[in-house]
């Protein structure tokens, strides 16, 4: 089939495919940023531009988005659509003064928006059967994913076409990201956030996002990796929380030390007490974790309180593996501590030191 004979399909705005991508790549999504970003709306563009959506037998090259300019992209007609994708699959082609990006970033545009992005989330197929180093077009959009950027679908209707994209091409695990992230958006906004603590009772949390880690800390962190666990200690607003069930374990623990955010006591299930444990825990949804000055010093505060070295263990709790304070803080991370994300409850970060003791011992 000649090329000039095949449909076109319409183009949707540039600022639509950028307004949409994060509605359809939210909080929680694997390098979301790549699909996100101006890049990446730029090259849908592209792809539009040039009829490149599963079925039509067009397929794109990098060099394509880096080559489209401002000047191009208003050129909408068939004639013009189809002469400008002949002229920039031309060996002879002449390289446009005023281009939307430099040639070197094909390879941002090839490796991080398409492969790592868009082809690893089910939004763009790979022409096969052609080499890696091929110069011919491979890249297309796939129908179900180009079908959401329809302009005339809007309001609930376009809602429900994401949500059903999204479940059939999100795998279970960042689909359930997704939603606790976004739960918990919600729960960062209300007035009150309240927390049921696994030794009985409700403790009523500061709202914000330190409030929302805090209580994924007690309900999910606690009862997954710990055996029989309890609230030693809640530190927010001036509020000092289970001081009570330290003075009942003989503990001295003093309010006036800089203490952390959460003591946790796996109480085990030895009657001797030798499997007891005991987690600290910094929430971080900006700034300070648990570092290796932060981790040697609350060390010093827990045996002076009487801990035992050997039953203690460092937890910095974050949001997500995408947050801005995970990226921030992971080159502080002390060695023989543990990360672990409200979005990924049944996961954990061991930054093993050779020496400290593993969470899995006790699960």
């Amino acid at each position: 089939m000649e090329r000039t004979k095949l449909s076109w399909p319409k183009v949707p705005k540039l600022e639509v495919i950028a307004e949409r991508l994060p509605q359809i790549f939210p909080d929680g999504t694997e390098n979301r940023n790549y699909v996100t970003r101006e890049m990446a709306a730029r090259t849908l563009y592209v792809m539009f531009y040039a009829g490149a959506i599963d079925g039509q037998e067009r397929w794109i090259r990098p060099s394509q988005v880096t080559d489209m300019s401002d000047e191009q992209a208003v050129l909408l007609s068939d004639e013009e659509r189809n002469a400008w994708v002949e002229q920039a699959l031309s060996s002879k082609k002449e390289r446009p003064a005023n281009t939307w990006y430099a040639p070197n970033s094909r390879e941002p545009v090839r490796d991080e928006t398409i492969r790592y992005g868009f082809i690893a989330l089910g939004a763009v197929l790979e022409r096969a059967g052609l080499p890696v180093t091929t110069p011919l077009p491979k890249y297309a959009m796939t129908q179900k994913f180009a079908a959401l950027f329809d302009e005339t679908l809007v309001g609930q209707q376009l809602e429900d076409a994401i949500l059903a994209w999204q479940k059939a091409h999100l795998n279970p695990a960042a689909l359930s990201r997704i939603r606790l992230l976004g739960a918990n958006a919600a729960a960062a906004n209300s007035d009150t956030i309240t927390a049921t603590l696994p030794n009985a009772g409700v403790v009523t949390l500061e709202s914000g996002p330190s409030g929302v880690i805090g209580k994924c800390v007690i309900e999910d962190f606690a009862p997954k990796f710990l055996k029989n666990p309890a609230v030693l200690w809640l530190s927010q607003s001036g509020e000092k929380v289970g001081i009570d069930l330290a003075s009942r374990l003989k503990l001295k623990i003093d309010p006036s030390k800089t203490l952390p955010d959460v003591i946790l006591v796996d109480l085990g299930t030895k009657t001797d007490g030798s499997d007891m444990l005991f987690v600290f825990i910094e929430i971080v949804a900006s700034d300070g974790p648990v570092n290796s000055v932060r981790k040697k010093k609350l060390t010093e505060i827990a045996v002076e309180a009487g801990f035992s070295p050997e039953h203690l263990a460092f937890v910095t709790a974050f949001q997500d593996r995408s947050a801005p304070a995970f990226k921030k803080a992971m080159s502080e991370l002390a060695w023989g501590t543990y990360a672990w994300f409200c979005s990924e409850p049944d996961n954990i970060i061991s930054l093993k030191d050779g020496k400290s003791l593993s969470l899995s011992e006790i699960v």
